[in-house]
């Protein structure tokens, strides 16, 4: 028997596969023959999309203080945050634009980041919730001057792009794609499995944006639990790199 867990319990316990197939070449492999899969958190899959390769590369310190801003649908708070925004009875209904939470720092997807992203530290982690019903963007800033070897943005970019390269379900857009975008919406990705990274980068300015945009309920949950029991099971969709 195969379980897919969906709950924060055993992201970071080493007994259980960590449900995220794209976080390196082995992972699929690692799921397929795991009897005990975590599926992860939604704002750790466009975290560790962003972090994790160049921590691989040596572009981003093990010890680096990194920070992770994102926003959610707010789907994303499950049944009581849910009724908030719709249940126009609610006694504590909510019609806000936008609000942060997690202040205290003691976020529960935090540990999932450390962990998988390769972090030696805690990241500083701001999630916040939008009025929209589901999609994601979750941000790393850089500072790449702080960094050993003050990489250009596109050198960033080429970690990520080599990372992905092949992948079906994380793609990385071209520069000149991003640096064309007047903005970038939470929900361009949304009713689908798949997720876009951005670098927006100021080489003169020595400094950069990492953006993951993904549907929180599919990428970052529903869709990330099909995936891994396609892995599990050995179907004709369990490929995660084109040929």
């Amino acid at each position: 028997v195969t379980l897919v867990d969906a709950s924060t319990a055993h992201r970071t316990d080493a007994a259980w596969a960590y449900g995220f197939a794209e976080m390196d070449r082995a992972q699929p492999g690692r799921i397929a023959a795991a009897r005990r899969i975590a599926n992860p958190g939604c704002y750790p899959t466009g975290m560790i999309a962003l972090v994790r390769p160049l921590v691989s590369a040596g572009l981003l310190p093990a010890d680096f203080p990194v920070t992770v801003n994102a926003v959610s649908g707010y789907s994303g708070g499950g049944k009581q945050l849910i009724a908030r925004y719709e249940d126009a009875s609610a006694a504590n209904r909510t019609d806000s634009p936008f609000w942060a939470y997690g202040l205290g720092l003691e976020h529960k997807h935090v540990p999932e980041m450390q962990t998988h992203g390769l972090l030696a530290r805690r990241p500083l982690f701001v999630p916040s919730v939008g009025h929209f019903y589901r999609g994601m963007i979750v941000q790393v800033p850089l500072q790449l001057a702080a960094l050993p070897g003050a990489p250009t943005p596109a050198r960033v970019h080429a970690c990520l792009a080599d990372h992905f390269a092949g992948c079906r379900h994380v793609t990385v857009a071209p520069l000149a794609e991003s640096a064309g975008l007047a903005a970038l919406h939470a929900e361009g990705m949304n009713n689908t499995d798949d997720m876009r990274l951005h670098v927006f980068g100021n080489a003169r300015h020595g400094q950069a944006v990492l953006a993951a945009v993904l549907d929180n309920l599919g990428k970052g949950a529903a869709g990330a639990a099909v995936q891994n029991l396609d892995l599990a099971l050995g179907t004709g969709e369990a490929a995660t790199r084109s040929a």
